[in-house]
């Protein structure tokens, strides 16, 4: 097999590449490299630096390299952004997977991995969302999310693709210290950057309908998350598959937890300051992973603990600067 991974220089990309790698695939990576490092990525690696919407390159890339199942992690992913740029989010959320699978239907590769979101359920019912539950997004990206997997599920059936979705939960941790998650912007990283500057940590709301009034996540190492991806292309080598599975630990930690854990595993105490919700944010979404831990004996490995230290370990270590990267390969 040879895996076409895009968006593969990003943070949960760059770990899928890790994994596939380890257990003796062949990957071919794509990024455009507008949020994605290159040197999270192994020399030997073939890296195509392209827009992963370009019908034209991605024909070609497909056919150059006999790739013979696709892993799409590229997409944009900020909630609040959603909501002001919706056109956009919709662009590169729905359009490029049009784009994709009318490549994979022309090139005859029939195998996908879709990095799909928890931000399809939106505001959820019960103290845990399985993949049964109502799908009421409250914004444009989980929304962009939803239409993507309804696009690959009417052309998996009109073109006979075999495809797994693989809704994320929120990924911390690194399984390198190349691999950490420097310039992202979620929890984790602003987290230790305001321990780092003194510049407190703004708390997306305080008083939502949770233990500790602080928004309530499920977070998942990302190595784990990047076995799931493995698993989930063992699974459609054996069967044809048109499925979605939760991504998670299957336990939620609240945004005071990860301040708390943080501050534990540094010896320092983190600045923080109460400030508004977010727009569009549900104040709690935990994973059900019965049936990712059933059908693909997949269960995450890590703790909230192991994920920080791993994140901060990775912080503390110097890398070397990136290589330059000429143009498309």
């Amino acid at each position: 097999m040879t895996w076409l991974v895009t968006g593969a220089a990003g943070y949960i990309g760059a770990h899928v590449v890790a994994d596939l790698l380890a257990a003796g695939e062949r990957v071919v990576a794509l990024d455009d490299l507008s949020t994605g490092d290159p040197a999270r990525l192994p020399a030997d690696v073939p890296l195509v630096v392209a827009d992963a919407g370009d019908p034209v390159m991605l024909r070609a890339t497909l056919d150059r390299h006999r790739v013979t199942g696709v892993m799409h992690l590229a997409g944009s992913k900020s909630a609040p952004e959603s909501v002001r740029r919706p056109i956009w989010y919709y662009q590169q959320n729905v359009g490029v997977v049009g784009a994709l699978l009318a490549a994979m239907v022309d090139t005859r590769v029939s195998r996908l991995v879709f990095s799909s979101s928890a931000a399809v359920y939106g505001m959820t019912d019960a103290a845990t969302v399985a993949e049964t539950a109502p799908l009421r997004p409250l914004n444009p990206y989980g929304q962009t999310k939803l239409v993507a997997e309804q696009l690959i599920a009417a052309a998996g059936r009109a073109h006979d693709i075999s495809w797994i979705a693989l809704r994320y939960f929120n990924a911390i941790g690194a399984g390198a210290a190349h691999l950490g998650d420097r310039g992202a912007t979620n929890l984790l990283p602003l987290t230790f950057n305001a321990l780092e500057t003194g510049v407190p940590l703004m708390l997306a709301g305080t008083a939502l309908p949770t233990a500790d009034g602080t928004g309530v996540r499920d977070y998942v190492h990302v190595a784990d998350l990047a076995e799931a991806h493995r698993l989930a292309a063992h699974r459609l080598l054996g069967r044809r598959c048109a499925e979605v599975y939760n991504a998670g630990a299957g336990r939620g930690h609240s945004v005071l937890d990860v301040v708390r854990a943080v501050a534990s595993v540094a010896g320092a105490v983190v600045p923080v300051q109460a400030g508004p919700p977010r727009l569009g944010d549900p104040p709690e979404v935990v994973a059900a992973i019965d049936r990712i831990r059933a059908e693909l004996q997949w269960h995450p490995r890590h703790t909230l603990l192991d994920s920080i230290v791993s994140a901060w370990n990775a912080r503390l270590t110097k890398l070397p600067a990136p290589a330059d990267v000429v143009g498309p390969s």
